[in-house]
């Protein structure tokens, strides 16, 4: 049983026709797509159909998930070519055997820093890009993308310089246009368009470029000055270590495989959690990169790029009802035989037509509406989603995934400082009622139970501190007991301890007596362990809200306590 790939165990015979057919039909989208990706990677064609052979089969033997598809993304191949592109090392130009070489090193190193990943346990690393993060970075690369293929489609060369130097390019050499090109490229978006508006069970793209190709060759398009892809060197992949570079070029490439190997924890395992969630399997990231780390190093060993779980792929899969990675294994298969012994068909194939279905697949990436969600919903997410998707696409990618990650620990560390804060009353019937934490807020008359909705650390302590003291000092009846509310605070670093030592003796120095409230196991060890507890006292810690406003009541010590509800916003 240990021999069985998890992917694939429980496997139940009648899933075998569909996860075929399934295979197949994932082959028809992805076949031209890996192709288009090459263009995006500066790599040559056959390139695209090599990340689908190997590393997809080692992904099937050795990860956890059941559909997720691995292979050439968009994302990541944009990463990688920039990353290269930035360089500026002689020969090392897209399409030169000398950056296929540095991108296979670079696939190489991805896979050894998820196998470092897996040994360490670092799976939680991809929970760092938060979800309007990742919208905005997906936008810009497909913004990025798509803007790449305008002069492809056109049939006039590219420009240099950054994002906007290349759009003035492209904007100021219209009257260059081929229109053989771009009649091509457009006729290959109507295609893809209007299969997926119409006929959904036939991939467009797959018939956009075996028609599109075969007029091509019949008209003779090359001879009528539109660009083709001429021919594509087919046959296995090759097998072995990438030529022309050594472990001096490690430290290049590392900054960019680190890049690549962020987006793929963070990509893959969202595509991963969602698609088993949705059909009740269990879910392991890290195992699946075990399956990650093995696809990228059979990609840096086969002759081709970093590769990806694809959300896009994934989720044809999906709606295609494949069950298992046999379909992917299918995929792998078919892959293969067109790479053996299929590849001449592509000479004709003209340069816009890749170059249109790069396009389409930029536009997919945009996602307009989770830019409009995060507007309507979370203005201040919608900004870092902006940022972030405008530093991608004017900037550099790179610089937008680093963006990416440190708007994420910024916006994490800005909840954790500024959370919300109330004053816990009761109502008539002994419920808990949640005020706002203004100065006047008071639970009942001389009891206040405040309650802080983060973990207390070093920076957000003192903002902690002043607000308890804004209430305590601001109370409309002197303050007989203060309590703390701890069922938002489970852990309390060295910095936050003495901080709450101090209010401690703020609260006697006004006569009040301090309580904790709901505290866990684990905080209550800590607070031991520092010696806070102690000074506040065993008997002074109550499990429940209930039970501490039944003690306040029953307090000799506390003036006459008015009836449940009268906790006073001020």
């Amino acid at each position: 049983m240990k021999l069985i790939p998890e992917s694939l165990r429980g496997y139940r015979r009648a899933w075998l026709a569909r996860d075929v057919i399934a295979g197949l039909t994932l082959s028809a989208v992805a076949i031209p797509e890996v192709m288009g990706y090459t263009s995006i990677a500066g790599t040559p064609i056959v390139t695209g159909l090599y990340t689908i052979i190997f590393p997809t089969l080692i992904f099937a033997l050795l990860g956890s998930s059941r559909l997720l598809v691995v292979g050439a993304d968009s994302a990541t191949a944009a990463v990688l070519a920039a990353g290269l592109s930035g360089l500026g090392i002689a020969g090392v130009n897209p399409g030169s055997p000398d950056w296929l070489a540095f991108a296979s090193l670079t696939a190489l190193i991805c896979g050894v820093l998820l196998v470092v990943a897996r040994l360490l346990r670092l799976g939680f690393i991809g929970d760092f890009l938060s979800a309007s993060v990742l919208i905005g970075f997906l936008t810009g690369v497909g913004i990025q993308v798509l803007s790449g293929q305008i002069p492809d489609l056109l049939g006039i060369p590219k420009g240099k310089g950054g994002w906007f130097e290349q759009q003035w390019h492209w904007i100021t050499s219209l009257s260059s246009i081929s229109l053989g090109a771009f009649a091509f490229g457009l006729g290959t978006i109507v295609i893809i368009l209007v299969f997926k508006r119409f006929i959904q069970v036939v991939p467009g793209a797959i018939v956009a470029v075996v028609l599109l190709t075969a007029i091509s060759a019949l008209a003779d398009a090359r001879a009528h000055g539109v660009a083709v892809v001429g021919a594509v060197q087919g046959g296995f992949p090759p097998i072995g270590l990438p030529s022309g570079v050594s472990w001096s070029d490690v430290p290049k490439v590392l900054p960019t495989a680190i890049s690549c190997f962020v987006l793929i924890v963070a990509q893959s395992a969202a595509t991963s959690r969602s698609f088993a969630f949705k059909h009740g399997d269990a879910v392991d990231i890290n195992r699946d990169i075990v399956g990650l780390s093995g696809a990228s190093l059979a990609a840096g060993l086969s002759g081709t790029f970093v590769v990806n779980g694809s959300p896009t792929k994934t989720q044809i899969l999906d709606e295609q009802k494949g069950r298992t990675q046999l379909a992917n294994l299918t995929m792998a298969a078919v892959a293969l035989l067109f790479t053996l012994f299929f590849t001449g068909l592509l000479t004709d194939m003209p340069a816009a037509v890749l170059a249109g279905i790069v396009f389409l697949i930029g536009v997919s990436l945009i996602d307009l509406p989770g830019m409009k969600r995060l507007w309507m919903r979370r203005k201040n997410e919608f900004v870092v989603a902006l940022i972030t998707a405008v530093t991608v696409f004017a900037v550099g990618v790179e610089e937008g995934i680093i963006l990416a990650i440190v708007l994420s620990l910024l916006d994490l560390v800005r909840r954790q400082y500024n959370p919300g804060d109330f004053v816990i009353g009761q109502n008539q019937a002994g419920e808990p009622t949640y005020l706002p934490a203004v100065p006047g807020a008071q639970s009942l008359p001389g009891l206040v139970v405040f309650r802080y909705d983060a973990e207390l650390f070093y920076a957000n302590a003192n903002r902690f501190a002043d607000h308890f003291e804004s209430v305590i000092s601001a109370a409309p009846d002197p303050v007989r007991w203060v309590a703390l509310d701890c069922g938002a605070i489970d852990d309390i670093d060295y910095s936050a301890g003495i901080t709450l030592a101090n209010l401690v003796n703020y609260s006697r120095a006004h006569q009040a007596r301090f309580v904790l409230v709901r505290p866990d196991t684990q905080l209550v060890a800590t607070l031991r362990v520092y010696g806070i507890l102690e000074t506040i006292g065993e008997d002074n810690v109550y499990p429940t809200l209930r039970t501490a406003f039944n003690a306040y009541r029953a307090d000799p010590d506390t003036a006459p306590v008015a009836t449940p509800g009268s906790a006073d916003p001020g």
